[in-house]
């Protein structure tokens, strides 16, 4: 390459090599910034966070300057998807493009790869029907061909197969060296390739995992590293608060229950007072879940610690871990699997012991070491789940950068409130890192419109959800489909679905009747098809070209007051004399709302309707935060105009 083509700049420029390897390739002055910006602060040792807006080429623009740099880099994305789509298709492309030799691996969780043991355990397993033994049998052929083991490239048996738990791995199950198949072990392989790497992917689950020191990561990774990128980093507070704290399970209860009967029955199968105390596991979880009395709830642990029936219940599951405990650890040097469970046991009554009445939250709270945690839980169809969660990760954040004293590079198209960075800062501790930000170069004026429709009900009121789907069903013919409805809950989704199968003709697709990756390709492969969907759809969907037009959200995004982490949260601000709702609620809530109406313009073609229904964003003080944030569209109240536009599309 030539000495006018050295820098991030020039590589992405008219007359780089980009330009002549992609067709349609179009220079963007953003992307050159921002990369600009991202070589200077690899090259000087320091962090920075990146705001590009959609349609900037964020990949690129901090891909070449890793690669310039030729530090050890770990990219760290939001979930396995972007993984793949990093290291099969963008960096090859950045590689070929700066004709760099430099070493890529891929690192996942290893939930991800196959086990060979709990593959082997499965022969004759009690709990294997017909076609599960037939799955086990051609992932056993598999086996024998894959060098890497990750389940994924394997197409004969799906994803959602309830075989893979079986014969994959988890950090309590894995049996690390005293494993018989510790060096073939493909988590192991992976985590040896990355070692060796010039460039990691990783998912921020897998990142957090290690950051938070828990054995799911890859320890020896995260010091060698010279520089960090986090992509989609808006997402990061909310994942960091989950690996921060802890959580304890009736699934991981059973799932314990289940590998140590096998244990048992392998290692010592003489043990029937083992055997008996772990076949009452699945009874007193069951027990504890049905004295919550209500299939899908959650609150503060406070709030039920005292009530009669859910602390008997909860004291049965205490009393028989023990003395599952005092049996394992007999046991215990009998076979590795049985040591295993011993540990495991050890572990889950540590969490379960967060919620034991000898350490009631008052004394809690009034430790210095807890008053920032809240302990609480929740309660789906299936099962419960206990949380005890950071209220805020900044300091544990901060401390882990300091830990790892890399260049770490935060990018997102939605970190900033009102141009300020503050409150993604606070959140992670962050508040002396540099920010810059670029604005997508897409010209919104031209190619969307924000339709803000008068509604008279306001959103609290029941009969709401009635009043947005009458409002946008004139769009919805106009558009002849093409539309995706983004809601703030699953049951104004379901309020809405149930209207529209009666009011349109079009194909609907709806959010839990499919995966998110199924009704995706569903929508595009219609062409005229309305997509319901809510939390994860609000973010990461990338749909270009005429199959999509509208995109419709009911409401502003604000989390529920009543949740417990929101309401810790809420309560540890207004007591330090901050204000709850401006300094969480509200830029909390502008961020999920830039992400939700970011799905509308995806390409330098796309046209279409923003349609805003909340009437808030007009008639409260707070809504001109909102629209300040928005992209620069023209704006309109009048339903004819939004039609017109609609038909010429």
């Amino acid at each position: 390459m030539d000495s006018l083509a050295r820098t991030a700049r020039a590589f992405l420029g008219s007359e780089g090599p980009f330009a002549r390897l992609l067709d349609g390739f179009t220079p963007r002055v953003q992307q050159q910034d921002m990369a600009s910006a991202i070589d200077a602060a690899l090259e000087q040792g320091q962090s920075l966070l990146c705001e590009a807006g959609t349609g900037t080429g964020k990949t690129l623009a901090y891909l070449v300057p890793a690669l310039l740099q030729g530090h050890k880099t770990i990219v760290s994305t939001a979930t396995k998807t972007l993984q793949d789509q990093l290291f099969y298709r963008d960096i090859p492309l950045a590689t070929e493009a700066l004709e760099s030799v430099a070493e890529v691996a891929l690192l996942k969780g290893r939930a991800n790869y196959l086990c060979l043991h709990r593959l082997a355990m499965q022969d004759g397993a009690r709990d294997m029907f017909g076609h599960q033994q037939t799955e086990v049998a051609k992932i056993k052929q598999w086996a024998q061909q894959t060098t890497t083991g990750d389940i994924t490239s394997f197409a004969d048996v799906t994803d959602s197969s309830g075989v893979w738990p079986k014969v994959t791995s988890t950090v309590d199950n894995c049996l690390g060296q005293k494993c018989e198949h510790f060096e073939d072990c493909f988590v192991m392989r992976a985590r040896r390739e990355a070692v060796n790497a010039d460039i990691v992917v990783v998912n921020h689950h897998l990142l957090f995992a290690d950051m938070a020191l828990k054995d799911e990561g890859f320890g020896e990774l995260l010091p060698t590293a010279e520089a960090i990128v986090l992509d989609e980093a808006h997402q990061l507070p909310d994942i960091a608060a989950n690996f921060f704290g802890d959580s304890v399970s009736s699934y991981q209860l059973k799932d314990f229950a289940r590998d140590a009967l096998l244990a048992q029955g392998t290692e010592a199968a003489d043990d029937l007072q083992l055997r008996a105390a772990l076949e009452c596991v699945d009874v007193v979880s069951d027990d504890l879940h049905a004295a919550f009395a209500s299939q899908m709830r959650s609150g503060e642990w406070q709030e039920v610690a005292n009530d009669k029936e859910v602390r008997r219940a909860f004291d049965e599951i205490v009393n028989i871990t023990a003395m599952i405990d005092q049996q394992l650890e007999v046991a215990s040097v009998r076979g590795p699997m049985l040591d295993n469970c011993f540990t495991r046991i050890q572990r889950m009554r540590q969490k379960m012991a967060l919620f034991d009445r000898d350490q009631p939250v008052a004394e809690a709270e009034a430790s210095d070491e807890q008053i920032d945690w809240v302990r609480w839980w929740e309660t789906t169809k299936r099962g419960f789940v206990f949380h005890a969660t950071p209220v805020s990760v900044a300091s544990q954040f901060s401390n882990m950068l300091k830990r790892y004293p890399a260049s770490w590079i935060f990018t997102s198209a939605t970190l900033s409130v009102a141009g300020k960075f503050d409150y993604f800062q606070r959140q992670l501790g962050l508040e002396s890192t540099a920010a810059e930000s670029w604005p997508s170069p897409f010209d919104y004026e031209q190619c969307g419109l924000m339709y803000l429709p008068t509604l008279k009900r306001e959103p609290r009121d029941s009969s709401y959800i009635d009043e947005v789907v009458e409002a946008v069903i004139p769009i919805i013919e106009a558009a002849e489909g093409r539309v995706f409805m983004l809601f703030t809950s699953y049951r104004a989704l379901a309020g809405a679905a149930a209207q529209l199968r009666e009011k349109v003709e079009y194909p609907l697709l709806i959010q839990g009747e499919a995966s998110r990756g199924h009704l995706i390709d569903e929508f595009v492969r219609h062409g005229n098809a309305i997509l319901l969907g809510t939390g994860t759809f609000w973010q990461g969907v990338d749909v270009r070209g005429s199959a999509l037009s509208v995109v419709v959200i009911d409401k502003l995004p604000f989390a529920p007051p009543n949740e417990p982490l929101t309401k810790a949260r809420i309560r540890r601000i207004d007591a330090a004399g901050g204000s709850g709702f401006s300094d969480f609620q509200v830029p909390e809530a502008v961020i999920t709302l830039k992400q939700g109406t970011g799905r509308l313009i995806r390409d330098t073609q796309d046209r279409g309707v923003l349609v805003l229904c909340d009437p808030r964003l007009r008639t409260k003080g707070y809504g001109r935060t909102f629209l300040a944030a928005l992209p620069p569209m023209r704006r309109t109240s009048d339903l004819t105009e939004v039609v017109e536009l609609l038909k010429t599309l």
